[in-house]
């Protein structure tokens, strides 16, 4: 039967500060998270999805009109697993060569993508993604993740309220480039360009 436990974290909660304080981390990591895989598994018991893998649940769900339910748990897992691991303590620093040339710069890439992600309505995600051998930035609304849309997910940010509230208010730009300067694990990063 189908069941995923806490994905752990690959750093304390304590390393991310000023920027993420441990509050947020548990909050977000330990809470959102861990309800989003509990109601998964709840839901996916005794169904078609309850032997899939995380991926292939997705895919196959997103194209189910009667797995929404589904859909979104196993969507905000994927999302959130993948978020966290593109932060890491002593992130941010220069940005990949690869990401500087599919944008023109850096600052570039740092324009549309703080752009980006500071225009997302309400809840959703800032992404760059490989479609083929293109990257792009692209945001997704609530639960939406690009691995559903064929997509490469190379970078996330979550921009819910959860991810930043209790540290930046409603200074979700503070947040953004907080993420990019200070937390991005661009090791992580390139491995996702390169695969």
């Amino acid at each position: 039967m189908f069941s995923l436990t806490q994905f752990p974290l690959n750093y304390a909660p304590d390393t991310l500060v000023p920027y993420m304080s441990p509050d947020t981390i548990n909050c977000h990591h330990g809470r959102h998270l861990a309800t989003y895989i509990k109601n998964l598994n709840d839901l996916s018991a005794d169904t078609q999805y309850a032997d899939m893998p995380l991926h292939e649940i997705i895919v196959r769900a997103a194209a189910d009109n009667g797995a929404t339910k589904i859909f979104n748990n196993a969507a905000q897992v994927f999302n959130h697993d993948f978020f966290f691991h593109c932060i890491a303590p002593n992130g941010g620093g220069e940005i990949p060569d690869e990401i500087c040339r599919a944008f023109g710069s850096a600052d570039k890439f740092r324009t549309e993508f703080i752009n980006a992600a500071a225009g997302v309505f309400g809840s959703g995600w800032a992404w760059i993604v490989r479609d083929g051998t293109t990257l792009k930035i692209i945001t997704t609304a609530n639960a939406d993740t690009p691995i559903a849309h064929g997509l490469t997910p190379v970078l996330a940010l979550d921009v819910w309220e959860h991810a930043y509230y209790l540290d930046y208010q409603n200074r979700r730009v503070d947040f953004i480039n907080a993420f990019i300067d200070h937390l991005v694990n661009w090791d992580f990063v390139r491995e996702n360009i390169e695969k």
